[in-house]
């Protein structure tokens, strides 16, 4: 594949998979500021601080989303096979995101706390990924690409730590060797089987719409042209 190509469908991807687990993470966060407003609704900064997190999700999508409108098409069709959060809860809860019982969660404080180190492990991982995506040229070579990661990767370390201050705060621990080895696999699965797979596709479908053309929003769609990438 020439070089040009190489760089354009490495982008169409990365992107493609990134829109979908910025959309995944915080349409998933409503559900987890749902529980911890039960669960702690004294702790009025780990209130404050998961919203921020789920508006900065919304804002990340907005961006990858002004990135594809830039292009002139829309992201590659893509399933919770290539969503790291997805493939770690149904590895630890045995079930989907969906399937999740808040109000299980919310009651035990073991499930809690679970939930809390899959998301800090999740975003944990997700600022290495960004440190080692920055230093990939087809990706300096975008400015406009360059310029949405430097912003993922500055907003990424206040998505993980909220979690683990308040698991030290509890005095429980930040992260068990099992969920540690469960991200693990699952990082090694999506960068070596579903993110090569996924590349080689050509016959690979594009959305027909997009993935918030339903979904609430903090953030206003006539807001796009006030996000950092716009101009």
């Amino acid at each position: 594949m020439p070089t040009k190509a190489f760089g354009r469908r490495y982008l169409d991807v990365l992107a493609s998979v990134y829109i979908y687990n910025e959309f995944r993470g915080y349409t998933s966060l409503d559900r987890v500021l749902e529980a911890v407003r039960a669960r702690c609704p004294d702790e009025t900064g780990f209130i404050a601080e998961v919203t921020k997190h789920r508006a900065d999700e919304r804002k990340h999508y907005l961006m990858f989303k002004r990135w594809f409108e830039r292009q002139g098409h829309m992201p590659l069709k893509v399933d919770r096979g290539v969503g790291h959060i997805d493939r770690f809860i149904q590895w630890v809860f045995r079930c989907t995101i969906e399937e999740l019982d808040t109000g299980e969660i919310v009651a035990s404080s073991a499930e809690f706390e679970k939930l809390c180190r899959v998301i800090m492990l999740t975003e944990q991982r997700g600022y290495r990924q960004v440190e080692v995506l920055l230093k990939n040229r087809t990706i300096q070579a975008d400015p406009v690409m360059r310029k949405i990661f430097e912003i993922v990767h500055r907003d990424e370390p206040e998505h993980y730590l909220p979690y683990q201050r308040w698991l030290e705060r509890q005095g429980r621990a930040t992260a068990k060797w099992n969920e540690r080895a469960a991200d693990w696999c699952i990082h090694k699965v999506l960068m070596l089987i579903k993110l090569p797979a996924l590349f080689l596709d050509a016959g690979c479908e594009r959305l027909a719409v997009w993935p918030d053309w339903q979904a609430p929003a903090t953030l206003a769609e006539t807001d796009i042209a006030a996000l950092p990438i716009a101009a």
